[in-house]
């Protein structure tokens, strides 16, 4: 009798932050990251010379959790949600943890994008969703074997998502994402008429 195994799996975590610890007031987080936005100057600067749509904190600012205490407790219930997916992962960490090495704010304006990426020299990435109004943009995963699927068909547009090519998924606010960085991924064309608003970051194998 034939059989079929799924196997070199890509793992996506999705869980809402209050899983691991108390709930992050999302009007608290909201108007936190707008008044960081507003007196980054060196960010807001970055973002002009590299036409970045919106406002991102990536090049700027390092220390959030140190600036603002809301921040701190943020990076507290990350630090769970990552050693619960780590848990699941199966990964020989080798006696070492996996820590945060950066963290940043992103605000992404109506017809604002984000082009496809990974993360190289992280662990794991992932984004918590302060702001997600209606309209905002899903956030699309890539098969990461896509690259060598040379004479491949297309899949049917029901196929079964294991089977997908592309994954879009379509987060609410107060939820946290984990994925393995090499994972390619993209934020398409917000066509909410306010910002989304998200927080990133990166866990590094220390």
């Amino acid at each position: 009798m034939s059989t079929i195994k799924t196997l070199f799996v890509t793992p996506i975590y999705h869980a809402a932050l209050s899983e691991h610890g108390d709930a992050v007031d999302p009007s608290e987080l909201t108007h936190s990251c707008w008044s960081i936005a507003e007196d980054d100057e060196a960010g807001q600067e970055w973002c002009d010379e590299n036409g970045y749509p919106g406002y991102t904190s990536y090049a700027s600012l390092t220390d959030l959790g140190w600036r603002f205490p809301i921040f701190a407790d943020l990076i507290k219930i990350l630090d769970k949600h990552v050693a619960a997916f780590v848990a699941e992962l199966d990964f020989n960490l080798d006696g070492r943890e996996l820590k945060l090495e950066d963290l940043w704010i992103n605000i992404l304006p109506e017809g604002g994008t984000h082009a496809s990426h990974i993360h190289p020299h992280s662990v794991i990435s992932g984004t918590t969703y302060v702001s997600m109004p209606e309209g905002a943009s899903a956030i699309k995963f890539e098969d990461p074997r896509l690259p060598m699927m040379m004479a491949a068909p297309a899949r049917k547009k029901d196929a079964r998502e294991e089977l997908r090519q592309f994954i879009y998924v379509a987060p609410k606010v107060g939820d946290v994402l984990l994925w393995e960085s090499w994972l390619r991924h993209e934020v398409p064309v917000n066509t909410a008429e306010d910002e989304r608003i998200s927080i990133s970051f990166n866990y590094s194998w220390g």
